[in-house]
């Protein structure tokens, strides 16, 4: 069966990893009807955290992007494994909510949290077009720079 999300997501030049494992106690999806919940994830690749730190203190708006995208791609390897594979089964991405590590004095969330927004709409077009939230946070997990989850719609 040929994938149109993997298609694009071959255009865009994206191999989806593994699904990261949990780091504590709770699930990396639950689905509601259908609503399907990721819960929030890490730009960890390779099992490895990457882009450590704050923004406002050493890192740049550019590499919270690339980390909050890295952060949407675990989170569409989520969306993946939840669907037994099947990215297609995604009618739309209704909400994103992003959380940036980030010094007191910064207020350039949004900027940082469309990294991860704009992936969502290279992917689903349209689709991925979302209700978002950006915050800051003084810090993350692992001493990452940020974290991002999603509800996506899905059919059957």
């Amino acid at each position: 069966m040929s994938s149109r999300i993997q298609a694009r997501l071959a255009e865009l030049g994206v191999t989806l990893p593994a699904a990261p494992s949990p780091a504590a106690n709770y699930v990396p999806a639950v689905r509601a009807g259908n609503l399907l919940f990721i819960a929030g994830q890490v730009p960890v690749r390779d099992g490895k955290a990457q882009f450590l730190g704050q923004l406002g203190a050493g890192l740049s708006i550019e590499e919270g992007q690339q980390a909050a995208r890295l952060c949407a791609i675990n989170v569409l390897a989520q969306v993946a494994q939840a669907l037994g594979g099947d990215l297609d089964r995604v009618v739309r991405c209704v909400r994103v909510g992003g959380f940036v590590n980030a010094v007191p004095q910064f207020t350039e969330h949004p900027k940082v949290v469309n990294g991860a927004s704009d992936f969502f709409v290279a992917v689903f077009g349209d689709a991925g077009k979302h209700a978002r939230t950006a915050v800051g946070a003084g810090s993350l997990p692992r001493g990452v720079a940020v974290e991002v989850e999603a509800v996506f719609e899905v059919r059957d």
